[in-house]
């Protein structure tokens, strides 16, 4: 530095340090007292489910601009999102692959009013279709609410396809073989299970006894050789 700094300079014809104390140096401004945010700035399309992606995470947007194609700014720790050069969405940056941020104000009404549907309202519609499907439902509640939730939306949604007294009936009949699951009491429904006489475990095994099985065979075949 110093050996170059004393060098007479090829286009100015001065040295550099000199130039540097007697010009350049009064001209330099201080540095922001904040460090600039380094941002990126993508080109991003709105999923008919709200939500635009980015660095395999979802962020949710208003529902009105499903399709359209936005500018989406993204930080180490924010993404925002902008429409018409107006800032629409503001989310936390999101780490994890497959994850989303969702704001509920961004979804369309009927899908806010789903969200409502927390556990207690699951329990309290269960208990005004019948017992059975109250303790469905809290069969289902007894291990990983959270993740069981929109599996008990579903089962109490289903008294509006086929009435609260067969659904009633179908949760008899799951809980009968320990399935307190969705996919069990909707098949249930789906094939009529639910308006067949349920017959016991007892009478199913003592049938085979009675009437013999499909592939018994009597002793004397057995010992005959």
């Amino acid at each position: 530095m110093a050996e170059a700094g004393n060098r007479c300079h090829g286009t100015t014809r001065e040295q550099p340090l000199t130039r540097f104390a007697a010009v350049e140096q009064a001209l330099l401004l201080p540095l922001p007292a904040v460090p600039p945010v380094l941002a990126t700035w993508v080109k991003v399309k709105v999923h008919p489910d709200t939500h635009v992606k980015f660095g395999l995470c979802l962020y949710s947007v208003p529902f009105r601009l499903v399709g359209q194609e936005l500018w989406l700014r993204a930080t180490h720790t924010s993404v925002q999102v902008f429409h018409a050069h107006q800032l629409i969405a503001s989310h936390p940056r999101l780490k994890d692959p497959g994850r989303r941020s969702t704001v509920r104000d961004h979804q369309p009404p009927q899908a806010q009013a789903y969200q409502l549907h927390d556990p207690q309202w699951c329990l309290e519609a269960a208990t005004r279709i019948g017992s059975a499907c109250a303790a469905l439902i809290e069969a289902l509640f007894a291990d990983r609410v959270l993740d069981n939730l929109r599996a008990a939306q579903g089962i109490v949604r289903l008294a509006k396809t086929y009435g609260s007294a067969r659904l009633e009936a179908a949760c008899v009949r799951a809980l009968s073989f320990g399935s307190p699951r969705y996919r069990t009491v909707k098949t249930i429904l789906a094939k009529g299970l639910d308006q067949q006489a349920a017959q016991s475990s007892f009478d199913a095994l003592a049938e085979t006894y009675t009437r013999g099985g499909r592939f018994c065979r009597d002793t004397k075949s057995l010992l005959t050789h």
